[in-house]
């Protein structure tokens, strides 16, 4: 699924014309990176959670001449589901 059908999707369920769900969905998608740029969690109880890791620099190799390389710190996205959408899945 991808976002026109994810849009098309909520539009539906939603009685919602799409430009309204477009909004929407852009709306949910801006709160939750402003959140995690703020190092925010974001809790959507039964669904999951939304949080921003912290990887430290580290020490790699490049796989195709085996030399060394820095890899600097980061911040990476990560989701965890909830119970409910576990239990719902399987």
């Amino acid at each position: 699924m991808n976002k026109a059908d994810l849009i098309a999707a909520i539009a539906q369920k939603s009685g919602l014309p799409k430009k309204d769900a477009d909004k929407a969905l852009n709306a949910f998608i801006a709160a939750v990176t402003e959140a995690l740029k703020a190092d925010e969690k974001v809790q959507i109880v039964g669904f999951g959670v939304f949080e921003a890791k912290h990887r430290e620099a580290r020490k790699g190799h490049n796989p195709m001449s085996g030399a060394e390389i820095d890899i600097p710190a980061s911040v990476a996205p990560s989701f965890k589901a909830g119970k409910a959408l576990k239990d719902a899945l399987n």
